[in-house]
């Protein structure tokens, strides 16, 4: 993939297209509750900023009367203070200097104080809320957005992108405030001073924002198109880290440090695209404004050696006035440039704030009614009525119907991409049905609140996820004021109890991120535990023991024996000796329903099912090639679909 088409390749970019004005409405949805902390840092950084130009202006009194012969009181500065206040001794004068200099510099260290405390803390409240609200907002759509982003983008969303939120409220909008008054008081001073000067030193002014202008043009594409190179590269990276295992066993490190040095290559060149415009803005931007420092200069130097404004220039310019108007200039061109960072994390603060609300705005298609009531379950019995389904446009489901009545097991089996999976993620509305109903107890899963309908349901993967903590926290995920009593009593039920005690520090023993310090068998007593613990109304096994060993299989399928006694279960298998016991097994092939009945019944019709038996019994010499050549065919449709 070239860079070019590389950048172009954002998950988010369609919902970044429709997110309009993203900074007024991070401002306005996330920082009202906060005025209070960033009116303080706005009123403090503009006291701040006063006091912080006093001082060069009490140097040209300083100057021009202590020093020179202008006379104290008539001081362009002191016109505006009462006459008694003012000394008239010229020791006394220069005390008054003093003292109001230092008062200034202790008087603003105070205000600085309180706007870094102000925007330092509506910074961080913001920051804090946008990542939980997106986090909310993320984790509550379907599973269907999940199966079309990657774990890294969604990481770079929640964890970069808001960091460069943070960034921009401290930094960028402190710097924006304080630099702005920092300008409008140094130009005010100037004009009160001397406005002939003053249009002098300003001069610059208008080319700076034309500058400005062009460079924000010019660098707002770069920097949507490295927000979205930086995702890839922690995509890969996340990848990479969670099939380590694989990497290891298969010796492909080399290879993948080849994938990782690809992605981050072109992150390297889309940010260098970002970084050569911006490194030609700033040096630009303080040439620009030391113009104004060097015009200063050179006319206000003249005009005091000569005494007589040179050119148009009227009237005479005291020395004192002359340096204030130096140092002025001087502070001038800092800020001016600085302009130029706060605009630069404006645009990547933009950039990222397009990515997190058109994270939040994305809608899925489940949607969930909070005022719905909520699933009352008695029997248990569930139906699954003309059911049908599809990702985009390819069909996963067509016509699927089946009851089973309250307390009895029903299983899944059929090749890989049947749709088995699909079937049971209707149910627990992981997705919703295109057509057909699902109902529980006659309630359509729909229409009851979708807490409560999961609340009622048990689910044992293949997978045996388990979160970083404890032993106990793994057992008790879900139901999370259960009593260690009710926690050792699910382990007993779940054959898990015995390994537990043996652990270094029982049930307080951390599991390690994944449950990695476990074995598979010993992940999945523990979430048979969970769903133990939970004694759910309906229980969906989903190949509850393929990744095990046969002693281990017998232990977990003891559990499992009496966790599905006496309540309504959906069971998956590949392996069929494990579920030959259901009163009902459902055997699917390319999204239908192709046989259903107990075990002995479908190995007396000899159709798939006694097939599949027949592949695991080692029976392959005695299949019929049809049923070979059906496989085959199912294979290649499925490597692409990866559903089962």
């Amino acid at each position: 993939m070239s860079s070019v088409d590389w950048e172009k390749d954002d998950p988010f970019e369609a919902q970044r297209e429709q997110i309009e004005n993203p900074m007024r409405r991070l401002l306005f949805e996330y920082g009202r509750p906060y005025w209070f902390a960033v009116t303080v840092g706005i009123v403090s950084s503009v006291f701040a900023r006063a006091l912080d130009l006093l001082p060069a202006l009490l140097l040209a009194v300083a100057i021009d009367s202590i020093f020179g012969d202008a006379v104290f009181a008539e001081q362009v500065p002191l016109t505006a203070l009462p006459a008694g206040w003012l000394p008239t001794d010229q020791q006394d004068q220069f005390w008054f200097v003093v003292a109001v200099i230092a008062g200034s510099f202790v008087l603003g260290a105070v205000f600085h104080w309180l706007r870094n405390w102000g925007f330092n803390s509506f910074s961080q409240d913001i920051q804090h809320d946008v990542r939980t609200a997106t986090y909310d907002k993320m984790q509550r759509l379907d599973m269907e957005f999940f199966s079309n982003k990657q774990t890294g983008e969604m990481m770079s969303v929640l964890s970069n992108d808001v960091n460069q939120l943070e960034r921009f409220l401290n930094d960028g909008l402190n710097s924006a405030f304080r630099l702005t008054v920092m300008v409008l008081g140094i130009a005010f001073l100037l004009f009160w001073l001397n406005p002939q000067l003053a249009l002098v030193s300003l001069a610059p002014v208008p080319l700076i924002a034309i500058f400005t202008y062009l460079f924000v043009k010019a660098i707002q594409p770069k920097y949507a198109a490295v927000r979205s190179s930086v995702g890839k590269v922690n995509s890969r990276l996340e990848n990479n880290l969670g099939g380590i295992q694989v990497i290891k066993a298969d010796n492909t490190e080399d290879y993948e440090s080849g994938r990782v040095d690809d992605v981050s290559r072109k992150y390297y060149d889309t940010n260098w695209g970002a970084i050569r415009i911006r490194i030609k803005f700033f040096p630009g931007l303080q040439l620009i404004s030391g113009i104004g420092f060097v015009l200063t200069f050179v006319v206000g130097g003249y005009w005091v050696f000569t005494q007589s404004g040179p050119g148009p220039f009227t009237g005479t310019l005291q020395t004192g006035v002359f340096v204030a108007f130096i140092l002025y200039t001087q502070q001038l061109v800092w800020p001016m440039a600085q302009f130029g960072e706060v605009i630069n994390m404006y645009q990547r603060a933009e950039a990222s704030s397009e990515r997190i609300f058109g994270l939040m705005d994305e809608t899925g298609r489940i949607e969930e009614n909070t005022a719905a009531p909520p699933l009352e379950v008695g029997e248990g019995r569930v139906e699954y009525d003309d059911v049908a389904f599809g990702y985009d446009e390819e069909t996963i489901l067509e016509d699927v119907s089946f009851d089973v009545p309250g307390g009895e097991t029903v299983a899944l089996v059929g090749p890989t991409g049947a749709g088995k999976s699909t079937v049971l993620k209707l149910l627990l509305r992981l997705y919703d049905v295109d057509e057909g109903e699902i109902r529980i107890d006659g309630q359509n899963v729909r229409d009851v609140h979708l807490p409560s309908l999961r609340r009622s349901m048990g689910y044992v993967g293949q997978e045996s996820y388990l979160f970083y903590g404890t032993v106990e926290e793994n057992i008790t995920y879900g139901t999370f004021d259960a009593s260690h009593e009710a926690v050792v009593e699910a382990a007993k039920a779940a054959e898990a109890h015995d390994f537990i005690e043996n652990l270094p520090d029982g049930y307080e023993t951390m599991v390690g991120e994944r449950g990695v310090k476990l074995s598979g068998g010993q992940r999945q007593r523990l979430c048979i535990a969970r769903a133990v613990l939970k004694d759910p109304d309906i229980l969906v096994l989903d190949e509850a023991t393929s990744d095990v060993d046969t002693e281990t299989e017998m232990l977990i399928q003891r559990s499992l024996d009496r966790l599905t006694e006496g309540r309504t279960t959906f069971a998956i298998a590949h392996r069929l000796s494990t579920i030959k016991d259901a009163e009902t097994i459902l055997v699917l092939e390319g999204g239908r329903i192709v046989e259903r009945g107990p075990h002995e019944e479908l190995l007396a019709n000899d159709g798939l099912y006694a097939h599949l038996w027949g592949v695991q019994a080692g029976e392959i010499d005695e299949l019929p090639q049809e049923f070979i050549e059906r496989a085959q065919r199912r294979q290649a449709r499925t490597e692409t679909s990866g559903d089962d």
